[in-house]
């Protein structure tokens, strides 16, 4: 099914929709509002073939009045007690076909956000959705099913980004993304970062570094005002897992090596989990535990793609404190039953292209020059026998055309992954792409240079670039492409696909294009 022509300038910037008639009443046109509180704008996820997630977060100025001394505490009622949320879903942009509508609730337990899990929808279909609180309408977003499990779509365009330090620079990448005919965004994590850093910074967090939920929560909204972050989430449904940044830098587990003590860390850990899930378009029945929150899972797209999401911070053992070779068998990056779970995953995926979205860099990656070796600990090189069970549950599996993606590095790089990296001849079994940063500062020319020169695997690396990526996949080809922005620090800088490549079905390998 063709994308649906709409002008999406138009449709992302005024929301024309918004002056149709809505079909409710009650409680939720009742009393007006002294500013918008729509101005996190609105976003869907976790399409499937019959079901999408709709998002949206009620703000309202007086935020900041909220009594500090206990931030886990529901806000005064008088303000910031639970509010009716209308909803509705349509086949067009100006709701002369409403499809479904119905009344969510916005609490302030979770911070006044809306997570809507709409069924009964049509497979691979586009729709436009909205929300209503009062007096206020929130702007008009497009979302798009996912293919029936036994369709056999033609083809599939999905962006991946990572790591978009608000500081470092501005949303362009975004901005050109959302102009773009895609059916999914998948973000790899990293979507805040908790603490300031970098030279020749363009705006500012205007805040510490955070570790309590209000301060989480502060956080993303500020991430979340940037118009050209609020275009790309209105313009197609995303999938989303975490990184560290979302809570602090370099974390594995329940430890930090900013926080010492673990029995604290799991209560910063709590929060931040809890501002993620509130400010992601996921299902509400990710809410009950945020202690443990499942972020990891299998999204398919009918018999052409299989995207699986893994998330590499929460069950991992601790980082490495010296050499990669004092890696152990017990240790891990994914946890045990998350491990399982991958292994029945790609046994079960029938699908022409198998994506395993994770947040870094796979394959091994030697960084000293010379006869010298030296490694990223925090990554899988720290991790190598869990990587050495994942690359055995891919070969395993049998599927058809592994294909790994990643972010985390702030450098975009295709790389071949074999069984033993050390061996030149050894054979290529899967693909790997890892897109650049939005905005965070990238690695010298000097370090991307010894990496490929130390590296035979890697066949491409550039660390200058900033943007994202693209996957175009039809039956017989998956076509990855850089986009990447003139110059990230300025607010109207302008993006071009860059380098290409092309994996073959049945053949993997990187091939420049």
């Amino acid at each position: 099914m063709p994308w649906p022509k709409v002008d999406r300038r138009h449709f992302l910037a005024s929301g024309l929709a918004a002056a149709a008639v809505w079909p409710m009443l009650g409680s939720v046109r009742a009393q007006s509002f002294d500013s918008d509180p729509f101005t996190l704008g609105v976003a869907s996820g976790c399409p499937e073939p019959q079901s999408v997630v709709l998002w949206t977060r009620l703000v309202f100025p007086a935020e900041a009045a909220i009594n500090m001394a206990d931030p886990f505490a529901p806000a005064p009622a008088a303000e910031f007690g639970p509010l009716d949320v209308a909803w509705e879903i349509a086949e067009d942009e100006a709701f002369t076909r409403p499809v479904q509508s119905g009344i969510a609730p916005a609490v302030p337990d979770y911070a006044h956000s809306v997570h809507v899990e709409v069924r009964g929808l049509e497979p691979e279909r586009w729709y436009f959705y909205r929300f209503r609180c009062r007096d206020a309408e929130s702007p008009v977003g497009r979302t798009r099913t996912a293919p029936a499990a036994d369709a056999a779509p033609g083809r599939f365009s999905f962006a991946f980004a990572s790591c978009q330090q608000y500081e470092q620079g501005y949303y362009g990448a975004y901005r050109d993304m959302a102009q773009r005919e895609l059916d999914l965004v998948v973000h790899l994590g990293d979507y805040v970062y908790e603490k300031s850093y970098g030279a020749n910074l363009v705006r500012r967090h205007g805040a510490g570094v955070p570790t309590l939920l209000y301060e989480y929560r502060d956080r993303y909204a500020l991430y979340k005002s940037d118009p050209d972050l609020k275009a790309a989430h209105a313009a197609f449904p995303w999938l989303a897992v975490w990184d560290d940044h979302e809570v602090i830098n370099n974390y594995a587990k329940d430890q930090a090596p900013d926080a010492p003590r673990p029995e604290i860390f799991l209560e910063q850990r709590r929060a931040a989990y809890q501002a993620w899930y509130e400010h992601m378009p996921v299902p509400p029945r990710a809410a009950p535990d945020f202690s443990n929150l499942t972020i990891y899972g299998l999204h398919g797209f009918g018999q052409l793609i299989d995207i699986a999401l893994l998330d590499t911070r929460q069950y991992r053992s601790p980082m490495l404190r010296g050499s990669a070779a004092l890696d152990t068998e017990e240790r891990t990056l994914l946890g045990a039953e998350q491990e399982r779970w991958l292994d029945g995953a790609l046994k079960g995926s029938k699908a022409k292209w198998t994506i395993v979205g994770q947040q870094t860099l796979l394959c091994e990656r030697d960084t000293a020059a010379g006869p010298d070796t030296a490694y990223n600990l925090d990554g899988w090189d720290g991790y190598r026998s869990a990587r050495t069970r994942l690359l055995d549950s891919v070969a395993a599996a049998g599927t058809a055309n592994p294909i790994v993606i990643g972010g985390d590095l702030h450098a975009f790089y295709a790389a071949e992954v074999k069984r033993d990296f050390h061996d030149e001849k050894a054979p290529t079994f899967a693909t790997e792409f890892v897109t650049g940063s939005i905005t965070s500062d990238g690695p010298s020319d000097a370090s991307i240079a010894t990496a490929l020169a130390e590296n035979p695997h890697l066949k491409y690396a550039s660390g200058r670039d900033h943007g994202y990526a693209l996957m175009h996949l039809s039956d017989k080809q998956a076509r990855t492409e850089f986009v990447t922005v003139s110059d990230r620090k300025d607010p109207q800088a302008s993006a071009r696909v860059g380098q290409g490549f092309v994996v073959l079905d049945g053949v993997p390998g990187v091939n420049r294009v």
